[in-house]
């Protein structure tokens, strides 16, 4: 199982409607909430489906 904490940005293989692929991991559990870091929209995905659907984590902060 792979670590994901509130405040990591994760790139996801495809963009956002608004051209962004970066995304800000808001809270982490069964369900994870992202933001989008281009418009701020705020979505809910399986923790399953966003492993699928990442490509890189490109922040992670320090436990």
């Amino acid at each position: 199982m792979f670590k994901l904490q509130a405040g990591d940005i994760v790139r996801l293989k495809k963009a956002h409607p608004c051209g962004s692929s970066d995304w800000e991991i808001l809270r982490a559990g069964v369900d994870v909430r992202l933001k989008c870091r281009g418009c701020g929209r705020i979505i809910l995905i399986a923790r399953e489906k966003l492993r699928r659907s990442m490509r890189q984590i490109t922040s992670v902060k320090d436990p």
